[in-house]
């Protein structure tokens, strides 16, 4: 099955046509009690992945500091940014989006609060924990921007997961500049059917795999809890205007020696960028 994966991603080129590959991917942080699913034995294959597939953009979950560093040192060409969610600064988990630099230059970038003060570091609602989310304009050699957005929803808060999604609705609607490419995405601890996604369905984004009529490569389910048997549960998602159009998608779950990467699996989205 690795291989097929491997064949089927190789390239995405279209002659004539500009494309768009982002991959979402929550690492797991870094903790001794994972055993030997631990940060120190999964690290060379977060980066490994990473550098296989070369995404343009790309969104990590559940980093800490110390994991995004390793992850950029193991790169070439990328830069990166985001803030911590505890501080706004460097404590506690980032929602990072990095970006091949070769290709992009960065315009602009912040990061908001899932919460009714996005601007200062916080929770509301029924959060467990504060949550984020970073996002960049990037222009590319053409001169043409795009909007990137990488999020993290609460594990454990139903109405904040939900509220979640309308402060980042009203974020876009802020942020992102008419005619304008658009990605966002993450681990929003949500599955398609519950109102968290759709939210974001019934305000006509279109999700990477749903929206597609082409066939998704690799199994539904993007959370695996490190355990090999395939399942269903579909928590991590990217989302896109009508300014981009999907060429593929997959869900990337190799393993070495029968160990992941991270109990999720990464997500990948190729789009072509509509002129």
């Amino acid at each position: 099955m690795t291989k097929l994966l491997v064949l089927s991603l190789v390239c995405f080129a279209s002659f004539g046509q500009t494309h768009l590959t982002a991959i979402s991917f929550n690492i797991r942080y870094a903790t001794p009690n994972d055993g030997i699913n631990q940060w120190e034995n999964r690290k060379d294959k977060v980066v490994e992945l990473l550098n296989f597939y070369e995404p343009d953009v790309f969104g990590m979950q559940e980093a800490l500091k110390h994991q995004i560093d390793y992850v950029h040192g193991g790169l070439s060409d990328y830069k990166w940014v985001g803030v911590g969610r505890d501080d706004g600064k460097e404590k506690g988990e980032y929602a990072p989006l990095f970006y091949n630099a070769s290709k992009f230059s960065l315009l602009e970038n912040g990061t908001f609060w899932l919460a009714e003060n996005t601007s200062v570091p916080g929770k509301s609602w029924d959060a467990a924990l504060p949550r984020i989310a970073t996002y960049a304009r990037l222009k590319m050699v053409n001169g043409k921007t795009v909007f990137v957005l990488n999020t993290h929803y609460d594990h454990r808060g139903e109405l904040a997961r939900k509220n979640s999604s309308k402060v980042i609705l009203n974020k876009l609607k802020e942020l992102v500049h008419v005619n304008e490419p658009v990605v966002f995405m993450g681990d929003f601890n949500a599955v398609p059917t519950e109102e968290p996604i759709k939210v974001f369905l019934d305000e006509k984004w279109n999700h990477y795999r749903l929206s597609s009529t082409e066939k998704h490569l690799g199994p539904i389910g993007t959370f695996s809890g490190f355990e090999s048997k395939e399942g269903d549960k579909e928590i991590d998602h990217i989302f896109y205007n009508d300014h981009l159009k999907l060429y593929k998608s997959a869900t990337l779950s190799p393993t070495w020696g029968g160990l992941f990467a991270s109990d999720h699996h990464a997500i990948l989205a190729d789009f072509i960028i509509l002129e």
